[in-house]
């Protein structure tokens, strides 16, 4: 039995192991703090074993996987941050392949090279959780329409110059922290807002639950996996007016909510849940080369840590706030590769 190693972020790992044990895979997830660094050898003590294969789930945070480009077995990015880190397609050059969140980032992830063949269009999800509660689609509403997550106009300007509006404009509108399910079930329609223009979980999650979702239009192939004013309501981020006339048609109008809610959900159930992203990912690495992947890399591991890691280790040396940091990205800058 071959064994993949997944570590930080888990994402879909845990409906991997199933979609990869019939071809002799197994898998292991280790989740780490933020600050803590992997030489190959840390990576075999922190799983207990060495890796036949290696993922690492973006936990949006500095590189720390050090020495990557000798990595012996074949190496993963799974990478969904890359509308906030304008470093992640360099950094996807070390590894041998790349799993990339937003559709319109994957030419810059393929790299001077152009090779496209290292990338997958790996989408968000929704989890196995995120499902309409036990009333189904006719439960009982709470609020015309809900939002929730951060409103803090320092780290989300957009977002919430956007909920104060609303909040004056629409007196059914209630924005909140913390859990979303239920707020999302007893909510006529749910609003999302994608702050830096990225496909967010938001959309998969909302629909999962079986909400009547108004989301912005943003490309990233959403018009790709969902239909416009069938599974979904888009807006534009900047026209507020239009948003608030879509809202109220809408209000009025539960028969249409109803519809598009049970044809997201179906689109959702039919292809966009965590086993379908392990099951495209479980299809797609298998019929890879993986161990010529890895050679390859290896061979051109002086090169790779030239043009791609030391550039990177030395730019957060710099924007490192504390002096132990800026150290350890300095050494593995100086750090002499084979080849």
């Amino acid at each position: 039995m071959k064994r993949l190693a997944w570590l930080a972020n888990p994402l879909f790992a845990p409906d991997l192991g199933p979609a990869l044990a019939p071809h002799g895979w197994s898998v292991t997830h280790v989740h780490v703090p933020a600050h803590r660094f992997f030489a190959w050898d840390d990576l075999v003590a922190a799983f207990g074993f060495a890796p036949d294969a290696l993922v690492y789930g973006d936990m949006s945070v500095p590189p720390m996987l050090l020495g990557l480009e000798r990595y012996p077995c074949p190496t993963v990015f799974a990478c969904v941050d890359s509308h906030i880190h304008a470093w992640y397609p360099l950094y996807a050059q070390a590894f041998d392949l790349c799993l990339v969140g937003l559709a319109d980032h994957l030419p810059a992830f393929a790299g001077p090279r152009g090779d496209a063949s290292r990338l997958l269009w790996s989408p968000p999800f929704a989890a196995a959780a995120d499902r309409p509660g036990e009333a189904g689609l006719d439960g009982p509403k709470r609020h015309d329409m809900v939002f929730v997550g951060k409103d803090d106009p320092i780290l989300t300007p957009v977002r919430s110059a956007l909920l104060a509006r609303l909040r004056e404009r629409l007196p059914g509108f209630a924005a909140m922290t913390g859990p979303f399910r239920q707020a999302f079930r007893q909510a006529r329609l749910v609003l999302n807002i994608a702050e830096h223009g990225d496909l967010n979980y938001r959309v998969f999650e909302a629909l999962g639950c079986g909400a009547c979702l108004v989301t912005p239009r943003i490309g990233h192939g959403l018009d790709r996996l969902f239909t416009d004013g069938q599974d979904l309501f888009l807006y534009d981020q900047g026209d507020f007016e239009g948003l608030c006339r879509l809202v109220e048609g809408l209000l009025a109008d539960p028969e249409r909510r109803r519809r598009a809610a049970a044809s997201g959900l179906a689109k959702v159930d039919a292809g966009h849940r965590a086993v379908h992203r392990a099951r495209a990912f479980a299809d797609w690495f298998l019929e890879k080369p993986l161990s010529a992947l890895a050679a390859g890399r290896v061979a051109r591991a002086r090169d790779i840590h030239e043009r791609v890691l030391r550039r990177l280790y030395l730019h957060w040396a710099e924007a490192s706030g504390g002096k132990e940091l800026a150290g350890r990205f300095l050494a593995a800058a100086r750090a002499v590769t084979g080849n």
